[in-house]
């Protein structure tokens, strides 16, 4: 995916594409379906976002959408594509480099694993 072009349907048809279009919308969107449904969990919810997304990238290129197999695919790349939203969320709040914010995390996993 270029940097200087938008998303085209193309382009959220690549993991790069679907992945960041997915943080996006759950970046944005995450604290409105809070108020709707308690206790939803951030990484279902990416999954199904990443999943719409790519259901309509391969419907938009001519997939039918009586053909089971759009699905299946599209759910197992989903989970791809969750698990890359999730870790640009990681190196968004911690940046490679940033050693106080790394030894705050390991800090913080340390005790959280202490008090449980």
């Amino acid at each position: 995916m270029n940097t200087d072009t938008l998303f085209t349907w193309d382009s959220l048809g690549t993991l790069a594409g679907a992945s960041l279009f997915t943080y996006l919308v759950v970046l944005y969107t995450k604290t409105f379906i809070d108020r709707w449904i308690i206790n939803f969990s951030t990484d279902l919810y990416a999954v199904l976002v990443g999943w719409m997304i790519l259901i309509l990238v391969q419907i938009s290129r001519g997939t039918s959408v009586m053909d089971w197999r759009l699905y299946i695919i599209s759910g197992a790349n989903a989970l791809l594509v969750a698990l890359a939203a999730g870790q640009m969320h990681n190196k968004a709040l911690m940046p490679p480099g940033n050693k106080r914010l790394e030894v705050e995390a390991v800090t913080r996993q340390s005790n959280n694993r202490d008090e449980a």
